[in-house]
């Protein structure tokens, strides 16, 4: 690391998987780890990039960034803005990076951040159009990769609800690609409690079902899309139960017209989310 990127004095060594600092980190790659600290990890440079955006917007705060020596000198730019923010960057050698890293290729950058999600009466209060939510969804690759589908179509929030995998899990926020730094993020235990806040705040309701009997073209035929709407998204697996499926307002699926038996969760989910997206957009 050149001498200007560097937070402590340049003779001193880079820290190690030993160091406490890079210790305690470490734990933040666990969920109970998570939730005792109150922060979690950032990684890679898109992640980093993001996160210290979004801290410079008031709505967080980045507390340190690890960083191999090899990572700060492919990444200047991102070093110096670290640095004019006030994070504090220390330099850690590639095998502390590794324990910090939940990938098979570390790329040496590594943020401490402030968790991302908002109550959800925050997410709510501001009469959203467009919500994503997650509900029973285990695999962080698809939860993250919601995220960013509703980030890139315009959502208002993603609210994860019931039992559903942390937002803060290092796969969920790499398959985000930095998009849990741009839109609210809620979480809540009672899904229930989200269905009844989301009905109060205007938006209808509604299933992602492959055994619906109405799909997308249909309800799009009718207007219904256009309305303020909550799209609820079950596991990869199973989909949604029918006790949740009978507390919503209704039920679609995405139209198949080839000889696909079904869709993954985060196409059906893109499908679905961009329907309502461009609907509201032309009403």
């Amino acid at each position: 690391m050149s001498d200007h990127t560097r937070a402590r004095r340049p003779e001193a060594a880079p820290f190690t998987e030993r160091t406490p600092r890079v210790v305690a980190a470490r734990r933040l790659t666990r969920r109970q780890g998570r939730d005792r600290a109150e922060q979690f990890l950032a990684e890679g440079a898109q992640a980093v990039r993001e996160a210290l955006a979004w801290a410079a917007a008031g709505r967080g705060q980045v507390h340190e960034l690890f960083v191999t020596q090899a990572a700060a000198e492919r990444n200047p730019s991102l070093m110096r803005t670290a640095i004019d923010e006030g994070v504090r960057v220390t330099e850690v050698t590639d095998k502390a990076a590794a324990g910090l890293s939940e990938t098979v290729t570390p790329q040496g950058l590594i943020a401490v951040c402030d968790p991302v999600d908002v109550p959800l009466d925050t997410v709510l209060r501001t009469n959203p159009k467009l919500v994503a939510v997650l509900h029973g969804v285990t695999d962080p690759g698809n939860a993250g990769t919601v995220v960013r589908v509703a980030d890139a179509a315009g959502a208002d929030a993603v609210i994860f609800a019931g039992d559903t995998v942390d937002p803060h899990n290092g796969k969920c926020v790499r398959a985000s690609t930095g998009s849990v730094f741009h839109l609210p993020i809620a979480r809540t235990r009672d899904a229930t409690d989200v269905f009844t806040a989301c009905r109060a705040a205007g938006l209808r309701l509604v299933a992602a079902d492959g055994y619906a009997t109405d799909d997308l073209d249909t309800a799009d035929v009718r207007g219904d899309l256009a309305h303020p709407t909550a799209w609820v998204f079950g596991s990869e697996a199973h989909g949604l139960p029918d006790s949740v499926i009978e507390q919503l307002d209704t039920s679609l699926k995405v139209p198949i017209y080839g000889g696909a038996e079904s869709l993954n969760l985060a196409t059906a989910a893109a499908v679905c989310l961009y329907a309502s997206a461009r609907a509201q957009r032309n009403a």
